[in-house]
């Protein structure tokens, strides 16, 4: 089982950056893909961006492709989202998943565990 805990979140005007944390807990971390997602509110879950368990492999939703960049240190069982540029469009609860099946997917549900998310604000 993995238990992941976020932060890094905050507020922050547009154009600025935040970077966002996911610490796992277990010893099987570096086996698992991990994404972030978002929420907004009153819209549904989406993907922001996913890694697969070595780092290798990278994938990003085309609104945030160029500005946010994922990262993960498996020594640490940490992975990162560093967000540039920032829009206020990107305001959401931003959530870490982590999955051991399916790999860089874009699927809420392909994750099997989840995070309890942290607050990015962008104002105008």
């Amino acid at each position: 089982q993995v238990q992941l805990v976020e932060s890094g979140g905050g507020s922050v005007q547009a154009g600025g950056s935040l970077r966002l944390s996911c610490a796992a807990s277990g010893r099987t971390f570096s086996t698992y893909a991990m994404a972030w997602f978002r929420q907004a509110p009153g819209k549904e879950r989406e993907f922001v961006a996913s890694i697969s368990w070595s780092g290798d492999s990278t994938r990003y939703a085309d609104l945030v492709k160029g500005r946010f960049t994922i990262s993960r240190d498996n020594t640490q069982n940490t992975v990162y989202l560093q967000m540039n540029s920032l829009k206020p469009e990107d305001t959401a609860v931003y959530y870490c998943a982590a999955n051991n099946r399916w790999g860089t997917a874009v699927v809420v549900g392909t994750y099997r565990y989840w995070g309890q998310g942290t607050q990015v604000t962008v104002s105008s």
